[in-house]
């Protein structure tokens, strides 16, 4: 795909992301709604606001003429995905759990893969107005907030009052490892005192949803691993954002970048750094 149509791609899905935050928070701040919790089929939860995040951004990808795989829509078999030269990878709403506890963290997730590698990846925080995008020659950007993007508004224009990520930090904090909230293994920890070892003094950050990735993108901290499970729509937005701010996504335990559009849709246990 040439490079204007990256860009235009990368517009697209930024504006899908934001009306698609709209959507999800006029739920989460309506104080009658019960979200209408259903469970799936393994036992996680699903939502109102899962269901109208994956129609707008289904919606709005059509004129891309790109197929989509989201975790909310029908899910082609791997007969015909294999064939995929370029789709749309979407978690409508990554952090549902984060979502029903009311705790902000939670997101929508876009990333446009091409030949099984995430090239454009778009994270918006809905709570907090908050967005992470990247493109492999414009890099990693973080803009505060935002809740919309005029149709007319040009990408220049979004990167005058972006952050280039990462962002400096200062340069006596610890090394920093972000955790899952709610799955902090034994394998994790373990990781977490090699560290230790190697650096000394280790502050851990707990955070929920693809938000984790974002932090070390964003240079907020220096490593994440993951030994727990995952799925491809979980990271492709944010691996595309990383690798756009000069980090890997890594397969735990090797120097084998994660790859995406796979027959069996989960990752396996993975590190950024």
């Amino acid at each position: 795909m040439e490079q204007n149509n990256l860009k235009a791609a990368l517009s697209v899905a930024i504006r899908a992301a934001l009306a698609a935050g709209r959507d999800i928070m006029e739920i989460y701040n309506d104080p009658s709604q019960d979200f209408g919790i259903e469970r799936k089929a393994d036992n996680s939860p699903l939502t109102l606001a899962d269901k109208a995040a994956h129609r707008r951004i289904a919606n709005m990808m059509k004129e891309t003429g790109l197929p989509m795989l989201s975790e909310e829509g029908a899910h082609e078999s791997y007969q015909k995905r294999k064939d995929w030269v370029a789709f749309w990878l979407v978690d409508p709403l990554d952090g549902t759990k984060e979502f029903i506890k009311r705790n902000g963290e939670f997101t929508v997730n876009i990333a446009l893969v091409m030949d099984t590698h995430p090239h454009v990846g778009v994270i918006y925080v809905p709570a907090r107005k908050e967005l992470y995008f990247g493109e492999p020659l414009l890099g990693a950007y973080k803009v505060t907030d935002i809740t919309e993007w005029d149709e007319l508004e040009k990408l220049p224009a979004l990167l005058d009052r972006a952050q280039r990520l990462p962002i400096p930090q200062p340069e006596n904090r610890p090394f920093t490892i972000v955790a899952s909230r709610s799955h902090l293994t034994p394998e994790t920890e373990q990781f977490i005192e090699e560290a230790r070892r190697e650096y000394g003094e280790v502050e851990t950050i707990s955070s929920g949803s693809s938000l984790k990735i974002c932090l070390v993108a964003e240079g907020r901290a220096d490593a994440y691993p993951r030994y727990a499970p995952t799925m491809e729509w979980d990271t492709a937005a944010g691996h595309a954002i990383a690798a756009c701010a000069g980090r890997w996504v890594y397969q735990a335990g090797t120097n084998i970048p994660l790859k995406y559009n796979k027959e069996d849709l989960h990752n396996p246990w993975f590190v950024v750094v």
